[in-house]
């Protein structure tokens, strides 16, 4: 493996890049200096079922006539489980806020979000925000593709700014070609292999080189996709003939824009991936970065094998699995999955016969959709392997508490499915005399848009009411920051914490997305189950009870949900003290009044224990604009200070002194009365509750 790992001498900027040059494009306001807030004029938004009812809810709390973005999409594809009323609830209630408000519409069973909107919407050039963290697998197309917060996505669905702090460009030179059994999930596993679930934080992946001319745009999608579990900004990929031939399929090369970096490109840091030495890998449970070869795992048995996910969402994921299994049936012991992408996928994989294929060999086919990937449905016995082609395996992620999910590529889940057991599918392939499958992928997709309702015209939109059941909540009202914070350290957690383990995933909890009352029951619950009855008791005259919550590194990786920050902050949470963040959970805190700070000492952190009463004081003067980032963090119950910072721009400070963003534009509202047309005018000045039941 060759491997060049640098970075530029101190004060120099990287330059040439495709990924300044895209910013560069889009940039309305700050200055491309990595760590400084920037912001960026956004073409295209998405959104999804378990996100996107929170989205609609705050265009409605915004005041908002209609979407002012070329293009935003609402896709339905993550709770398709309808085992009650409450998902049907929010699907109705999404399709009307769509016709309300110019959005198109995906129907459930269109397609998972990423892949589907790579084929319908994605344009190289364009910027897209979405309420999902791997929207960034659109970097695939030579977008530069943001996942965020469903409250920053409403915001630039209004036609706002998407704020960000700029990163580092990170430039991988890929060379070389990957060898047969090898796959693009192997290349991101590799990467995640080297720097694990933290190494690219602040960090915009910008892959080039000659290795690319290899890899289609689906398998870069597989790369871009899983940049998310690394802690990417984004990915950022050439728009070049691998693009083209991808969107020519889909009956969309007139979108076609050649992008590239300027051969002179100077990086931030730069790495080289040699991908024909690269060989199977496989991410040992519990952490997309646990990652060691498939040969060093080989033997161990396993209860499930599943295909699928955003993470392999392409033709050719489903057709080598299938062309692996022809003729030869699954072990016993194996559930064999397909959780195909889209329906498009499902009609190719038909008129080829794979799908006869895959059904004759034991597998069970399920509708288009996230399904498995966020625990809902495909939930694998305790204690049994489960191997799965998704970009996660938090614990408890799959809807088993105690699960053991390892991720891989197709080819070594299909092999493993057929043997029972962990297997290197060159070992199989060697044993059995089996040549890698040679695919024959069709020119043309099988392109049918008829389950994507387009937006309704804007005389007939404004006419629309929102139907909203009784599971969909208002969202609930946010008092700004107090001059001074007293209260206990409610929980105390590790490192890389995810947002799964705040707000789980999975088919208890995920029908509550759009109530947040009965949501929050669940918070922290995979940590500590009595956290929510914890933070009850110290609620008083009906208000919540002030608390803290302290961690460790890395604090909120994982899902771009909104829900990990509103949920506690409904529970009483008014400040995070930890040793870093992943960076969309830092800024949903700040979004929803949450004061994010970090130990100047890392050491600090193991000087407080859980129920330890906490203090913060002078915080107007401290959040002032312009003030010192550095406060005090008293400890009342061991009489000890640490010193803490915060890394909030003056706008962001605004944000979490008014108690959250809408409350901000509420008082900017009042403060500067008579706007123009372009203002945003929440129709619920002194907090964020809806009208809904």
């Amino acid at each position: 493996m060759t491997l060049s790992h640098s970075t530029l001498p101190h004060g120099t900027l990287s330059h040439g890049t495709l990924a300044h040059r895209l910013i560069a494009d889009h940039l309305v306001d700050g200055v491309m200096e990595p760590g400084r807030e920037i912001g960026l004029r956004i073409d295209q938004t998405l959104t999804q079922d378990a996100t996107g009812t929170l989205v609609m809810q705050e265009l409605e709390a915004l005041g908002l006539d209609r979407v002012r973005t070329e293009v935003s999409v609402q896709y339905v594809d993550h709770n398709l489980l309808q085992a009650d009323e409450r998902n049907a609830e929010d699907h109705v209630f999404l399709r009307s806020a769509c016709r309300r408000y110019g959005i198109w519409y995906s129907k459930p069973g269109n397609g998972v979000s990423h892949p589907t909107h790579m084929q319908r919407f994605g344009i190289p050039g364009k910027t897209l925000a979405g309420s999902d963290s791997h929207t960034c697998a659109a970097g695939s197309l030579g977008m530069l593709a943001l996942g965020t917060g469903g409250l920053e996505v409403a915001l630039a669905m209004a036609g706002r700014p998407l704020h960000v702090t700029m990163p580092e460009i990170w430039g991988i030179r890929l060379t070389g070609r990957l060898p047969a059994w090898v796959s693009a999930k192997d290349v991101v596993l590799e990467l995640l292999r080297r720097h694990g679930v933290k190494g690219a934080v602040n960090r915009i992946l910008e892959y080039h080189g000659p290795g690319l001319s290899h890899l289609t745009a689906m398998d870069r999608h597989v790369i871009a996709n899983m940049g998310a579990e690394l802690g990417a900004t984004t990915s950022v990929f050439p728009a070049d003939d691998a693009v083209r031939d991808f969107l020519r399929a889909e009956d969309r090369e007139a979108d076609f824009r050649e992008l590239a970096a300027e051969p002179d490109a100077v990086y931030d840091l730069t790495e080289e991936v040699h991908l024909a030495t690269l060989e199977p890998l496989i991410a040992r449970p519990t952490s997309p970065g646990n990652v060691v070869p498939v040969s060093e795992v080989a033997g161990e048995p396993i209860g499930q094998a599943v295909i699928g996910s955003s993470a392999n969402p392409g033709l050719r994921d489903f057709a080598v699995a299938a062309a692996i299994v022809a003729g030869r049936q699954t072990d016993p012991a194996v559930s064999f999955d397909v959780n195909p992408t889209s329906r498009e996928i499902i009609a190719d994989l038909t008129k080829a016969g794979a799908t006869f294929e895959l059904i004759a060999a034991g597998a069970r086919i399920h509708q288009a959709g996230c399904l498995g990937c966020i625990g809902m449905g495909q939930a694998p016995a305790p204690g049994r392997n489960s191997l799965r082609t998704f970009p996660r395996n938090f614990p408890g992620r799959s809807g088993t508490e105690q699960d053991a999910v390892w991720l891989c590529s197709p080819e070594t889940a299909a092999v493993s499915a057929l043997t029972g057991t962990i297997t290197d599918p060159r070992v199989w392939a060697a044993e059995q005399a089996v040549p890698y499958p040679d695919l024959t992928l069709p020119e043309r997709a099988s392109v049918n848009r008829a389950m994507l309702e387009p937006p309704l015209p804007s005389e007939e939109a404004a006419l629309v009411e929102l139907e909203r059941g009784p599971n969909i909540s208002g969202l609930p009202g946010f008092d700004p920051l107090p001059d001074e914070l007293t209260g206990p350290a409610l929980l105390k957690c590790g490192d890389n914490v995810s947002t799964d383990e705040i707000s789980p995933a999975g088919a208890k909890a995920l029908p509550y997305r759009s109530n947040i009352p009965r949501l929050a029951e669940f918070t922290f619950t995979r940590i500590d189950p009595d956290y929510p009855r914890r933070a009850a008791d110290l609620a008083a005259d009906g208000r919540p009870g002030t608390h803290f919550v302290v961690a460790g590194d890395n604090y909120g990786q994982g899902s771009s949900r909104e829900h990990a920050a509103i949920t506690p902050r409904h529970l009483g949470l008014r400040a995070v003290v930890a040793k870093s963040y992943a960076r969309i959970h830092w800024q949903n805190l700040t979004n929803f009044g949450v004061l994010p700070l970090e130990f100047d000492e890392p050491g600090d952190y193991d000087r407080i224990d859980t129920g330890d009463r906490l203090h913060l004081g002078n915080l107007r003067t401290a959040l002032a604009p312009g003030a010192e980032p550095r406060l005090r963090l008293h400890n009342v119950t061991k009489d000890e200070t640490y010193r803490v910072r915060h890394r909030l721009s003056d706008g962001r400070r605004r944000t979490v002194l008014a108690g959250g963003t809408i409350a901000s534009l509420a008082r900017e509202e009042r403060e500067e009365p008579g706007g123009t047309e372009d203002r945003i005018t929440p129709t619920d000045p002194d907090g964020l509750g809806g009208s809904g039941g």
